[in-house]
């Protein structure tokens, strides 16, 4: 074993060489919002700590102070990672009827928002709620929603007035009975989607069928 090995090991062991990781930006970034995200899933916002953060990142607070000033900062950028990613996936296909996606569409909020439900609860109920970043988030989201299923059902004018009305209201609709699911565990998640098929086919009218859409599992 050469002398300089041994001087590199003696280093290791007092300390003394920085083994931190290097990763670019980009990737810095996204493993911040990671250990975010599992923090905020698993303990209440009050109890996260952006020291903690840093700890489990293997840097220090400065570092992660740089891409997020503040706690609040770190949430709203894990609420809209996970908002695009659910965007991402709740898309309209032109070769699938329209009532099949809406059933799918329900399904894949349902599966956000038990994946999310810690955050999700924070950002509407919690500490969060009402804040203008999260809300905008929120109504962001809701609005990109809407917009493709009213281009999904090729309504125009009048029609397509009525249904945009319609479906902002829904959207807020499904929103607050998932969060109250979440929270209350009080109904089932057949339950919670039957009543959300309900209220959107009674809030339409005839301006979408719904009644081919497939029973709930």
């Amino acid at each position: 074993m050469t002398l300089e090995v041994l001087l590199y090991i003696c280093q290791l062991v007092s300390g003394d060489v920085n083994t931190r990781r290097r990763l670019t930006p980009e990737a810095r970034r996204d493993q911040l919002l990671d250990i975010g995200a599992e923090a905020f899933a698993t303990h209440p916002y009050e109890e996260v700590a952006m020291a903690d953060i840093a700890a489990r990142a293997g840097v220090s607070r400065g570092l992660v102070y740089r891409y997020f000033p503040t706690k609040r900062d770190l949430f709203a950028s894990i609420y809209q990672r996970a908002s695009d990613r659910l965007l991402a996936i709740a898309t309209i296909r032109p070769d699938v009827p329209l009532a099949d996606q809406v059933v799918a569409g329900l399904d894949a909020h349902f599966d956000f928002f038990v994946a999310n439900a810690r955050t999700v609860i924070e950002a509407n109920r919690g500490a969060l709620a009402g804040d203008p970043v999260i809300q905008n988030i929120i109504d962001t989201e809701l609005v990109a929603l809407r917009q493709r299923l009213l281009d999904a059902a090729s309504l125009r004018g009048r029609d397509r007035a009525v249904a945009s009305t319609a479906l902002h209201g829904w959207l807020a609709f499904v929103r607050v009975v998932c969060v109250d699911w979440l929270a209350e565990n009080k109904l089932s998640r057949r339950q919670v989607r039957d009543m959300c098929l309900r209220t959107l086919v009674s809030a339409l009218g005839t301006n979408i069928d719904l009644s081919g859409s497939p029973p709930a599992p």
